[in-house]
């Protein structure tokens, strides 16, 4: 009898849907500013990452969009180095629907806090995200920065439309 080999495909571990406004990230033509958006989680399973999607709203211009992955420290809200990073190019046809940036296979741990930070050189784009009023924050911390003040800004009562898949 041969052995069945068991494949394992990707099933979302995190999915923060909410999308009631939109954060624009790239560059606009007539602005030499370039704007920059995160998002922070804690890992509530370990396994292997597959991929991590954002929700696009609108393309205002087509082009790439780097989304880099790096363990994140919750209590001093710095990033550490990229554990990996993924390049996806959008155009017109990507709006109102999820961008999907494939990772290489890499283990996330349970309990761990991580972060996404999304960069376009040439692309302009607006990203779904939720906001709540108060009532309850966000489990994670959205980030948004510039090319004027790449430290940026967290913020509890925000978040990207995301998701995050893994293999177990």
């Amino acid at each position: 009898m041969e052995a069945i080999k068991r494949v394992s495909r990707p099933y979302p571990v995190i999915t923060q849907i909410e999308n009631n406004t939109t954060l624009w990230i790239g560059h606009l033509q007539s602005d030499p500013t370039d704007h920059f958006a995160g998002q922070t989680f804690t890992c509530p399973a370990s396994g292997d990452l597959s991929n991590i999607q954002v929700y696009s709203e609108v393309v205002h211009s087509p082009g790439h969009i780097r989304l880099s992955l790096h363990a994140f420290d919750e209590e001093t809200k710095s990033w550490g180095s990229v554990l990996a990073s993924a390049i996806t190019e959008v155009d017109k046809n990507d709006e109102d629907t999820w961008i999907r940036f494939e990772m290489p296979p890499m283990p996330l741990h349970k309990r761990a806090t991580y972060g996404f930070r999304l960069y376009a050189d040439q692309a302009m784009i607006a990203l779904g995200e939720g906001a709540t009023a108060g009532e309850k924050p966000f489990k994670g911390q959205e980030w948004h920065a510039d090319s004027n003040n790449q430290t940026g800004e967290f913020y509890n009562y925000f978040s990207l439309a995301f998701k995050v898949e893994m293999c177990a």
